[in-house]
């Protein structure tokens, strides 16, 4: 298939553009910096506030996989044209395209709209994605983790140095980006339509935030002292945050307010088919795994 993929320099989305090629599939995505020439992928210089790079990039395509997204924003309005304008564009390109599949990259936050600007901004576009009269397939995955990701780098940082700062008790569940990438692919193919997929590593009831602590503790080889943080700490903190790294914070109060939810594990009812896809990657390899990719990378 030709696939026409968004974020595809990110995360997510650089792990989902490999996949993809290892799968025999061609690639047209999309790129606001210049990429270096590579085998079977098509880059199309522009971004989602960009009409023709848009239209440029579904034409001749068989699906859409859209993983850009905004996930750090200094108000609602940065939110909404990251998350719900960008998602508005690409349907509306696919649409005048004749392209009927596409697969939108969501977020658990999506569940909780009123709790931060971030989540309510993934809860529209999770809206207009279903009104749309496409063929839509809706993947709302939790923590996300795996070789190259920088969200959650300082988490193994601070259990290299024995500490861990941990969100108030609660848990969580977790996904390892290649997991996520094949379940992407999964569902370009012949798979029901119209389904929200909640995806995970497996792990009934997820992992408690001193468990997923005690992991990463397990991939840097530590046993960190484990603190969970009071939700009136992580608002202070994100003040501070901010005061010193301004736009470059990552802990910004929509944050912290996401951070303190006590529930971000997935629902079982929402789960892919056991013969659609299943995680195929073991969390507490993939964790050491991760700080070795860190490691021999000079991050860690």
């Amino acid at each position: 298939m030709i696939l026409a993929i968004t974020g595809g320099t990110g995360f997510v989305g650089s792990h989902l553009l490999d996949a993809a090629l290892g799968a025999g599939h061609e690639v047209k995505a999309l790129t606001r910096r210049e990429q270096p020439e590579r085998q079977g992928v098509t880059w199309i210089a522009g971004s989602l506030e960009d009409r023709e790079a848009v239209r440029r990039l579904v034409i001749h395509a068989d699906a859409v996989i859209h993983v850009a997204g905004v996930i750090n924003a200094p108000d609602a309005a940065g939110f909404d044209q990251g998350n719900v304008a960008g998602t508005l564009a690409m349907l509306a390109a696919a649409t005048a395209a004749g392209i009927h599949r596409f697969v939108h990259v969501s977020s658990l936050a999506a569940r909780e709209p009123r709790l931060s600007l971030y989540g309510a901004s993934k809860a529209r576009a999770e809206e207009l994605v279903q009104r749309f009269g496409l063929d839509w397939a809706i993947v709302r995955p939790p923590a996300v983790y795996g070789p190259g990701d920088r969200e959650t780098l300082d988490l193994f940082k601070m259990a290299k140095a024995g500490m861990l700062l941990m969100p108030p008790a609660g848990r969580l569940s977790l996904i390892h980006v290649d997991d996520l990438a094949q379940l992407l692919l999964t569902l370009v193919g012949e798979v029901p339509a119209n389904i929200v997929i909640e995806a995970d590593d497996g792990r009934p009831t997820g992992w408690s935030h001193r468990e997923f602590g005690r992991a990463l503790g397990l991939a840097v080889g530590t046993r960190p002292l484990i603190m969970s943080s009071p939700a009136l700490f992580l608002r202070l903190a994100a003040r501070a945050d901010q005061l010193f790294r301004r736009h470059r914070a990552k802990l910004t109060a929509d944050r912290a307010a996401y951070f303190s939810h006590r529930d971000w594990v997935v629902d079982p009812k929402l789960g892919a088919p056991a013969d659609l896809w299943r995680p195929q990657i073991d969390t507490l390899k993939g964790l050491s795994d991760t700080a070795s990719w860190y490691r021999m990378n000079g991050w860690l």
